[in-house]
């Protein structure tokens, strides 16, 4: 039975979650198990502004086994070694491990923010951060797709990126800590993902899988995954729709189970091919995003996609369907209802993974 933290949801926010989760399909719980941990990444109930202890809590709450941490702002500035230990030593009591993550470390990327120092710096903290709360990879990203266009494109911005990593190689490998490099927000394809983990060293470098993202590169989940797989160290899923248009698809994310993406296939993949591999759900739905492949301007953007690559990715918009996007309502009780349909939409998707894809070890 799944419990709502008290502290973190509205009496109206957890009945709108307990509705969206009880729409599922009914199977069986003790159906066959693969042995995977499931989790989230905190992004996913982003518009709760929860602190550490919390999505720890929100954890428990979920009967997840992993809470995926993805940016320094849930720690409230306290990075110090004892605190983090403090934090490892609650979700280690509650039967939760905590991985990791932050954002760009490519100086060159328009998404890159001092906020941390250099990029070297930013990761040097990340590392040691990481190691204190007992996680086994860091998260970090390149950009996003407006990196692509930038002087020299995105070989230009995964060579940066390259340079630090490689700054920081003895300092992961002491602390046993791998960095996991994102496909952020269509930055990279899987190839030029695989590209950059070759180069940096896949000894202490390797990826986050994102499902959604690998849409936004104009990718199958599926065909993704299987280029990437020995190198996932973790993972950010979510399903998404993909639908043709006049003048070319549109994909919208959704919760696991309620877009196109073969997930039979992509767990049997995942469960082969990514042993020992968390998955964390992030799901992060409501808003399309139209790619116009009519538009010849448009190809400037992915000008060495491969023919094969855009076929399979094709074929998913020949499956999907229309769907309406959220809308909230203006005014004061916007965030409310932004509360409730992220809590509704990740508990489904832990739900669905659980009950129809056998993810989860509690």
């Amino acid at each position: 039975m799944i419990h709502p933290p008290a502290s973190t949801c509205t009496r109206r926010g957890w009945l709108a979650l307990v509705a969206g989760a009880a729409a599922l399909p009914a199977v069986a719980r003790d159906g066959p198990r693969r042995g995977i941990k499931l989790g989230f990444d905190n992004f996913a109930i982003r518009a709760l502004g929860l602190d550490a202890r919390q999505l720890v809590d929100h954890a428990v709450a979920l009967e997840c086994d992993s809470v995926f941490i993805t940016d320094f702002g849930p720690f409230q500035g306290r990075f110090e070694d004892a605190v983090l230990g403090e934090i490892r030593r609650y979700a280690g009591d509650k039967g939760v491990a905590i991985e990791l993550g932050s954002w760009s470390i490519c100086p060159t990327s328009q998404t890159f923010k001092p906020d941390w120092g250099t990029a070297e710096e930013h990761l040097a903290l990340g590392i040691r951060m990481a190691k204190a709360l007992g996680s086994k990879a860091l998260r970090v990203i390149l950009g996003n797709q407006a990196d692509r266009l930038t002087p020299g494109g995105i070989q230009a911005r995964i060579a940066d990126t390259v340079a630090v990593l490689k700054t920081a190689r003895t300092r992961a490998v002491d602390a046993g800590v791998k960095i996991a490099v994102e496909n952020h927000a269509g930055d990279m394809q899987s190839r030029e993902l695989l590209g950059l983990v070759e180069a940096a060293g896949p000894d202490y470098v390797g990826v986050n899988f994102d499902s959604g993202n690998a849409c936004w590169a104009l990718e199958d989940p599926l065909v993704a995954l299987e280029r990437l797989a020995p190198h996932v160290l973790t993972t950010s899923l979510r399903d998404t729709m993909v639908w043709e248009t006049p003048t070319g698809v549109t994909t919208q994310w959704t919760a696991l189970g309620e877009g196109c993406t073969d997930l039979a296939a992509f767990f049997d993949c995942f469960e082969r091919r990514c042993p020992g591999v968390t998955v964390h759900i992030e799901t992060i739905s409501g808003f399309p995003r139209t790619f116009p492949l009519a538009d010849r301007e448009f190809w400037k953007v992915f000008p060495d996609a491969r023919a094969s690559d855009l076929a399979a990715f094709l074929a998913l918009a020949k499956r999907g369907h229309e769907i309406p996007p959220f809308k909230p309502p203006a005014g004061p009780a916007k965030l409310e209802a932004e509360r409730a349909y992220q809590q509704a939409e990740l508990a489904r998707s832990i739900m669905s993974c659980r009950e129809q894809f056998g993810l989860g070890l509690r």
